[in-house]
């Protein structure tokens, strides 16, 4: 279909937020927010099964910049306009620009989770996906028993296409889990 891959914005202003794709030197503020929430990070993703050493976070953060750059996986670090402060990440990933489509990933430092940070944040990615990257379908997928991580897609309008039943092994490796698919189409 459309093989071209549109122009990539660094940073995106939304009305409390700026989202900006990571940068070397980042690694320090994100390492302390994972440290900060793992408690709450650990049942959902696999980074934060064991807390990581600034400089695992600081790598982890210039692969993230080299594969926006490469326009592979265009994560986004979330900070408080106002204050600067470090809030979260966001982000696309399982691009396919040929057809085009993706999936939105997010997670947010616990102390700054129920202020609509996290929607607003992935409100801006679901209108610049949708609407200046062309996308034909944008999904969302979590787990079925992380109700926060639901609660996103379906306050923003996104249609749940199905829950996949033991579809993935849980992040500790001890159990199958369900997978919820959100999905927008343009």
């Amino acid at each position: 279909m459309n093989n071209t891959v549109p122009e990539i914005p660094a940073e995106i202003k939304t009305e409390r937020l700026l989202l900006r794709m990571p940068k070397p030197g980042d690694g320090k503020a994100v390492n302390a927010a994972i440290r900060s929430s793992i408690k709450e990070l650990k049942p959902w993703l696999p980074f934060a099964q064991q807390v990581p050493s600034v400089e695992e976070t600081e790598i982890d953060v210039l692969e993230a910049h080299i594969n926006f750059l490469k326009r592979e996986v265009l994560r986004y670090i979330i900070f408080n306009k106002e204050t600067g402060e470090f809030i979260g990440s966001t982000g696309f990933h399982a691009i396919e620009w040929d057809i085009p489509k993706m999936e939105i990933g997010y997670w947010i430092e616990t102390r700054w989770s129920g202020f609509g940070y996290m929607a607003e944040a992935v409100s801006a990615l679901s209108e610049l996906a949708l609407d200046d990257f062309g996308c034909k379908r944008l999904e969302i997928r979590c787990d079925a028993e992380n109700v926060k991580s639901r609660t996103i897609p379906e306050n923003l309008g996104f249609v749940l296409e199905g829950v996949l039943h033991n579809d993935e092994l849980s992040v500790d490796g001890k159990n199958l889990t369900d997978t919820c698919i959100y999905a927008k189409f343009s």
